[in-house]
């Protein structure tokens, strides 16, 4: 604990920031003895898997659907807030956009949504748009996949999570084949190896981690 002391307080000297240990966890692995009595010495707190970082979930499973609790919940206090505003249809339209359908893009750039989270988010937007802040149960007179079509074929242009989902996730395929010295390709490379010259890593469908 001595030791690690140091490195957090050499981390301080050379970066300039704080650490602020009150907020701070010790997660074990595994079965850790004295884990209290480490987290008492160091200030900090007891934590465990899967918990979070910087809004990003550790320690879950690819498939999980909880770890995306968040983003639904941001997406319903947001319609809350709307809940007794008049809005326009085209006003709901532009809120979708701008506000509704980018809620998710940061962990869409880094995860695979399960189709079943697809499927609330996306009909959270539906009844907003056809029921209003108020969100009641009104006929939707359009089909989505109609709705979400571009607006040279007749739709409003509104995007569907899954389609975006593998677009913003194929972009790391890109930058798999054009990185050459990045640490983070060299770790995937060292465990999975890689195929299709270099375009991926070869198969590794695990519970807590996938191919490229």
């Amino acid at each position: 604990m001595t030791y690690l002391s140091w490195i957090l307080c050499w981390f301080e000297a050379v970066s300039g920031l704080r650490i602020n240990l009150a907020k701070s966890e010790i997660i074990p692995v595994g079965e850790v003895e004295e884990i209290l009595e480490m987290a008492v010495a160091l200030g900090c707190k007891v934590g465990q898997l899967p918990s979070t970082h910087l809004g990003l979930p550790l320690g879950a499973s690819n498939k999980a659907t909880f770890v995306w609790d968040g983003v639904e919940e941001r997406v319903r206090w947001k319609l809350a807030l709307w809940k007794r505003q008049y809005i326009s249809k085209g006003g709901r339209i532009t809120l979708i956009k701008s506000t509704l359908a980018s809620m998710p893009l940061y962990q869409l750039s880094l995860f695979c949504m399960p189709k079943i989270v697809a499927r609330r988010l996306e009909k959270l937007q539906r009844d907003f748009l056809w029921g209003g802040g108020s969100m009641e149960r009104k006929a939707h007179l359009v089909n989505w996949e109609r709705v979400c079509a571009g607006k040279k074929k007749g739709g409003l242009g509104l995007r569907k999570l899954v389609p975006l989902n593998k677009a913003l996730l194929g972009k790391w395929v890109w930058r798999f084949a054009r990185a050459k010295d990045e640490m983070w390709k060299q770790v995937l490379m060292a465990k999975y190896g890689q195929e299709e010259f270099g375009w991926r890593t070869k198969k590794a469908n695990g519970a807590f981690g996938r191919k490229f």
